[in-house]
């Protein structure tokens, strides 16, 4: 646990129990904080309680005493409107932040040389995150791992001078964290989503370009140029570098690329990694053959994590090494069992079209398991993919828009459930060569799962029975002859 210094004897309030907000709480009480924590939910309040937290109706507080309200990023801010409690607090000119802010806050405060890379963007933070990281400890570095994936911020081990903290930041959490302040920034995409949340897609680019806002000229900005809005971002942050001229304090401007060449940064062609700088091209790391880091996307991961690391001053040849030992992140085209020859991928973690998108480019023979709380626009931002699928197998509250989609460019059918749809694309597969069973479901989870874990933990439960079956069907067969 990191304590958070600075609210000594002082009232703090506390809205939103789930994993992050639990973990303020403890963090700010062990700084010397008196923490006031509520929850609409009635479970979690019970959870927090048998924690000893202090509960207090902020419904019905008196604000005035009150030093700062801390949000669970889950909270609305904004939109599509303030919570109560925002306007409340707004209202008495209390501060509203969230735990990156208090993150940043105590790491200033203790006066370690600790350092921080952390990791945004619509897709593939996650990934970026866990491989930054993976790098940093093969190269016997002490990488800390957390935020918006695994241990939340303030639940990390306390700053020591070599300590790297890897950070995965939502737009959630960039909105609650003005003096947020990495030595690396990294922002690799941006497609629409969480627009219910920010408003348009416009607060949406806003939010995610405050990764680099407080950042120094000591300090470096990863920029993945194969998304539009980001290359808008990083030319503008460049042009605006240009006209201030070399001292204008901001962070140095590092683009990647998984798509082309570049003449300064780092990029990948052919499967494998190169830094550019000026005119001396060096080559980095060679990605054909891992199985963890397939396809264009996760190319691009590796390339940012590649200059976010080298950066850091670690070896490209322990960079090399480090990025074949990858074991890849559950639920994001992992590869659970192989049966009669057909291949099955849990992407459970493409919960939209842009994400799954990713996933069909870099498979042939598809049989495609999709369906669930569709985002806006479906999966019609899908079709040049169509012609790779051999046939899809619908689920969730989804399965008729979809099925309206693909009818007449994809053979379908509505299976209605995950454990159905598995046994139906099992089946047909069999039947063809090099085939893949693919769950990348271009939705959200919440109409048959609580989240995306849950629906690909299902997903691999599913493989794992029709494994035993067939193996089960083997031994009889023996035993009959």
């Amino acid at each position: 646990m990191i304590p958070v210094p600075g609210f000594e004897a002082k009232r703090v309030a506390m809205f939103g129990l789930g994993r992050t907000g639990l973990g303020v709480a403890r963090a700010l009480e062990a700084g010397g904080a008196t923490v006031l924590c509520w929850d609409d939910g009635e479970a979690r309040r019970d959870e927090a309680q048998a924690e000893g937290l202090e509960l207090h109706d902020l419904y019905s507080t008196d604000w005035s005493q009150i030093e700062a309200l801390v949000l669970s990023p889950g909270v609305p801010l904004t939109h599509p409107a303030p919570h109560a409690l925002v306007l409340a607090a707004k209202a008495a000119d209390v501060p509203i932040i969230g735990d990156m802010e208090l993150f940043q806050r105590a790491l200033d405060a203790s006066g370690k040389r600790a350092r921080m890379v952390a990791i945004t963007g619509t897709n593939g933070k996650s990934t970026t995150t866990a491989l930054i990281g993976h790098l940093i400890r093969q190269a016997g570095g002490n990488a800390q791992i957390g935020g918006n994936i695994g241990r939340a911020v303030l639940d990390l081990d306390p700053p020591e001078d070599q300590t790297i903290y890897v950070i995965e930041i939502s737009s959630y959490q960039l909105d609650l964290a003005p003096s947020f302040r990495p030595d690396v920034s990294v922002l690799l995409n941006i497609t629409p989503d969480h627009l219910d949340r920010h408003g348009s897609f416009e607060n949406y680019v806003a939010i995610k370009d405050r990764i680099f806002a407080n950042q120094t000229a000591r300090g470096y900005a990863v920029f993945g140029i194969d998304s539009e809005p980001v290359a808008r971002l990083c030319t503008n942050r460049c042009g605006q570098q240009a006209a201030a001229g070399s001292n204008d304090g901001g962070p140095k401007v590092i683009p990647i690329s998984a798509r082309k060449s570049l003449g300064r940064g780092v990029y990948v062609l052919g499967g494998k990694i190169y830094h550019s700088r000026s005119s001396r091209v060096e080559e980095g790391a060679d990605l054909n053959g891992i199985t963890t880091l397939q396809g264009s996307h996760n190319w691009e991961n590796a390339a940012a994590a590649f200059a976010a690391v080298r950066v850091l001053g670690i070896d490209p040849a322990k960079i090399a090494d480090g990025l074949k030992r990858f074991p890849g992140l559950a639920h994001r085209m992992e590869q659970v069992g192989e049966n009669n020859g057909v291949r099955f991928v849990n992407d459970s973690k493409a919960t939209n079209a842009d994400a799954a998108a990713r996933a069909l480019a870099t498979y042939d023979k598809i049989y495609w398991i999709a369906g669930g709380v569709a985002k806006a626009g479906g999966i019609e931002p899908l079709a040049e993919y169509f012609p790779k699928i051999a046939k899809a197998y619908l689920i969730g509250n989804s399965a008729q828009d979809f099925g309206a989609t693909l009818d007449g460019r994809v053979k379908h059918t509505l299976s209605g459930t995950l454990d159905e749809a598995v046994l139906q694309a099992a089946h047909d597969a069999a039947k063809d060569d090099n085939a893949v069973v693919l769950l990348s479901p271009a939705c959200a989870s919440f109409d048959q799962f609580p989240d995306f874990e849950k629906r690909g933990d299902a997903f691999r439960d599913a493989v794992r029975a029709l494994a035993q079956a067939s193996d089960k069907a083997k031994q009889g067969g023996g035993a009959a002859a």
